[in-house]
Formats: structure tokens, sequence, C-alpha cells
């Protein structure tokens, strides 16, 4: 017998059996509470109406009043908070630099031993090169890690000696003034930076018969043996506390502060004109407050935050006396250019480039309640 004739002679008793088997009884109080059925065609009843034109709104659905963008009561603005993303990363915390020193160290013993007629012919510049600063090191493959000796009887010891050095460097980390490595030791980043760069000096060359021979100091050599240093995190902006420049607090996020006619600070913002949504008004207020010499992207359609002023009316007669305002914030980037205001549109007289922190120092405390959750922590 095949599976699809089993299955239909399956099928038949259960419908035999279901059919002949007898209704079960019930109480008169469970009766009331039984689904009424098809209920789908009560509901097609209560949408039929005198014509026969198709309408499947419900009556309820018409006698609802339609829902206006905003009340007598309110103007609507439309904000922008316009953002120059970190460009560097934090700043390392001790147990981060700790940790990554770590790190290496442990890379360092799982390299050894470094084989280095892999990558330098013997007896070539290159090979004279790696030879003497090897031997500075001890013998260390990586060149910031320091001096130790993995095969001596102290490799253990490989910890960052964080007393020693704190005392040779002053009180606190990056406060140093004297010869030390910092509080943190070896794992310092300045000494990190500083190791790689004696590192990158040429120390041997190839002299008139071919040979290698030693660079010293004072030589007078072709080979251009000046390194460039990197640049540090902290710039000349932050040096001359200029909050107008775009390349300060590097690792933080900077947001765009206008101050307006009368005299408070707070992000652009202004009124929506005819029909734009959020985000064309958004486009338009920040051309007309900072200019067109920023190229800059407003991030999607929807706001990050709304900051309310509610409307003032008189104490006795209840009248309005002066209009409210829900100012809803979209998030915008600039990616470069620089805020221009001259000749814009809302009275604006000076901007800023300030982090969250510098922003609570400038804004009022109630209106900071409203903007403090929308803007970064760094």
């Amino acid at each position: 017998m095949t599976a699809s004739s089993r299955g239909s002679r399956a099928a038949a008793s259960v419908l035999r059996s279901t059919s002949s088997r007898p209704r079960q009884p019930i109480c008169a109080s469970c009766s009331h509470f039984q689904p009424s059925r098809r209920t789908y065609a009560v509901a097609a009843a209560s949408l039929k109406t005198l014509d026969n034109t198709p309408n499947s709104e419900p009556p309820q659905v018409k006698a609802t009043p339609p829902v206006t963008a905003s009340t007598p009561h309110y103007t609507t603005k439309a904000g922008i908070l316009l953002t120059r993303p970190p460009l560097l990363t934090p700043p390392l915390t001790s147990f981060e630099k700790a940790y990554f020193f770590y790190q290496k160290r442990l890379n360092e013993r799982l390299a050894l031993p470094f084989t280095r007629y892999f990558y330098f012919k013997k007896g070539t510049p290159a090979d004279t090169d790696w030879k003497i600063k090897a031997r500075e090191r001890n013998g260390v493959a990586a060149r910031e890690l320091g001096g130790y000796r993995a095969y001596g009887e102290e490799a253990w010891n490989d910890e960052l000696l964080v007393n020693d050095l704190e005392q040779e460097s002053g009180e606190g980390e990056g406060k140093s003034k004297g010869k030390g490595l910092g509080k943190m030791g070896l794992a310092e980043p300045r000494h990190v930076v500083d190791s790689l760069v004696k590192e990158a000096r040429v120390r041997a060359i190839e002299g008139k018969d071919g040979a290698a021979v030693e660079v010293q100091e004072g030589d007078e050599v072709h080979v251009d043996t000046n390194v460039d240093q990197p640049l540090k995190r902290w710039t000349d902006a932050d040096r001359k506390r200029d909050v107008r420049r775009l390349d300060r607090q590097l690792a933080r996020t900077l947001y765009l502060l206008v101050k307006r006619e009368g005299g408070g600070w707070g992000f652009p913002a202004g009124e929506l004109v005819g029909r734009e949504n959020l985000h064309q008004g958004a486009e338009r207020i920040l051309v007309q407050t900072a200019g067109v010499n920023m190229n800059t992207w407003i991030v999607g359609h929807v706001p990050v935050g709304h900051h309310i002023i509610n409307p003032r009316f008189h104490p006795e007669s209840g009248d309005l006396e002066k209009q409210g305002t829900r100012t809803f914030f979209m998030k915008g980037r600039i990616m470069a250019g620089q805020a221009n205001l001259e000749g814009n549109m809302f009275g604006l007289s000076d901007f800023k480039w300030l982090t969250k922190q510098e922003v609570q120092k400038h804004v009022a405390d109630k209106y900071w309640s409203y903007v403090k959750n929308m803007m970064a922590d760094r």
C-alpha cells in the first residue's frame, strides 16, 4: 500500500470518529460564554453602507479629528547638534598600559629565538645596523620593551618597577620633569615613542670597499639620518586655548555652540518654513547660521533630542503673551571647513567648538537638562 493510500484512509477514519462522536453537554451558565461564530460576517455587516461604493474605513476613524503638527501655543523648530568626532583614541589608563606591555613581552618570549638572517643578509649594512641596535638591547628582538635579558637568571623579573622609576620622574603621571620614564616606566607611551625613534636612526652604512661601516655621532654621511618626530596629542590650539579651532581636543567630540542675540549660548536652531521636515530644516538652518564654507552631513531623519520652552500666559486674563517653542535636534557631522557667522540670519555673534563638559559651563541649567543625554561622553 502506498503512503498516499495509507494517509487517505487515516484521514477518513478520523473524520468518521469525529462526526459520530456525540456532542458534550454544557451547563446554561457556560453557554453564555460560547464564542460567537462567523465573527467576520458581523464585522462585514457593520461596515456595510447604503451605496455600492466600497469603503473599509471604520466609522470611529472618521469621527477622530486629524492630528496637527503643532498647536497655536507652540512653535516647532529644528536644531542641529553639529559634531566633530574624535580623531585620536583616548589616552590609556595605567591598567591598559601595563596590560599591553605584558602582552608585548609575552609575545616577545614566544617569538624567541629571533633568526635575523631570515630578514637580513649576512655582512650587509642592514645586518650590521641590526647587530649594533640589538647589542644595546641585550639581544632583545623588540625595539620598545627595554633591554631585559630573556635568557638570563633574572629573566622572570620583567616587571615595570614602578616605584623606582616614579621617584626619578617626579609626582604624578604626565608631570615628570626629570629624566625618568614616567609613572608606568617602560610602558609609558612617551618611552615607546622615544625608543622607536631611536631605533629608526641609521647606525651603519656601506663603506668605500663595500663593507658595512658604523655611523658614529657627529660623522658626516650622505645618508639622511634624521627621523621625523611623531606629532603630539596636544596641538597648538590646546596650548593657546583657542576654542574656535577644530584641531583641539583631538581625543574628544566637539560640538558647535553659538551665542544668541540675547546673550545666551545654545545649539543652532530655527523655525520650520512651509512643509519642510526636520531634516530639510536642519540643512537650511545650518547654512543660514554658519555659512556655506563647511562640508557637513545631517545624520538620519530622526531627532536625537528635544528642548521645550512652555508658553507664557497673562496671569489675570489668561491670554497668550508669548508662544512656546519645541526644538527637535538633528545630529550632524562636519568633515571639512569652518563656521562663519558673518551675515547670518539669526543675529548670532559668536561660536565655539566645545566638549560636553565645556558645553555645560556655557548653557543654562534647564537647557543642559534637555541636551545632556544626546551628547557623547568623550
